[in-house]
């Protein structure tokens, strides 16, 4: 199975917000990517309505012709929603109010009854029979990867920020590992293995070259930044040739 790139546009939001005049459009710039070879769209529809609004997830289910994730926190609100727009990924994320981003994995055994009781069963009974995957935003930590298994979730998403942020490379290269048996863990299990976090098209490859079994990359930040400079559509098209380039992840 190839990787595939799913580029995440809260940050088109995030610039249309700071005027409050209605451009640039997500949908638009969901479209675009497509367009420029992206297998889909990313959008993270907070509780704080920072970038992404309600409005916008009509527009998308409408626009994105791939795959559709949607990123959320674990509340009522955000499950029904959910139900509204049927993506075909939902990916479960911490969200606190007053960070920038989201700051980490989530800490699946603090938050492992409540998945289990009223998460997931509220998830896979409401999708009126149209299934939506259910991913989880992990760390690579052994313990939180174990407890996606015992939920039984469709997939997770690697927490590569640590990666990314590494101050030196034999700091890198140990989070390169960390991720690698991570990602071999997940995969035997039958779990998808996504990633995102932090990647740009310096530390992309040697994510890409090292970890396994990655099926969706999600990349947002850095891609919407270098597009001021060279257009959101030669952005996307960079990003495709370094995952292009890797084909499929090692095995």
């Amino acid at each position: 199975m190839p990787i595939q790139l799913l580029v995440n546009i809260d940050h088109i939001a995030t610039l249309r917000n700071a005027r409050g005049e209605g451009y640039p459009v997500p949908a638009q710039a969901a479209q675009i990517c497509e367009k420029a070879g992206a297998a889909g769209i990313v959008f993270h529809l907070r509780g704080d309505r920072r970038h992404i609004m309600d409005h916008d997830l009509t527009e998308l289910k409408e626009s994105v012709q791939g795959v559709l994730d949607f990123e959320m926190a674990a509340t009522e609100e955000m499950i029904e929603l959910l139900h509204q727009v049927h993506p075909d990924i939902c990916t479960l994320v911490p969200e606190g109010r007053e960070e920038l981003t989201t700051e980490g994995g989530l800490h699946l055994a603090a938050v492992f009854e409540d998945f289990k009781t009223r998460v997931f069963p509220a998830i896979r009974n409401g999708t009126g029979g149209s299934k939506v995957e259910i991913s989880l935003f992990v760390d690579p930590n052994l313990d939180d990867i174990q407890g996606a298994i015992e939920l039984g979730s469709d997939a997770i998403e690697l927490h590569t920020g640590t990666y990314a942020n590494a101050s030196t490379p034999s700091a890198a290269q140990a989070e390169l590992s960390r991720l690698t048996t991570a990602a071999k863990m997940a995969h035997a299990a039958g779990l998808k293995v996504n990633a995102g976090h932090g990647l740009n098209q310096k530390n992309l490859a040697p994510f890409l070259h090292a970890v396994p079994h990655l099926a969706d990359i999600s990349i947002g930040h850095a891609l919407i930044s270098e597009a001021v400079f060279h257009g959101l559509a030669n952005t996307v098209q960079a990003y495709m040739t370094i995952i292009g380039q890797v084909k499929e992840g090692p095995r």
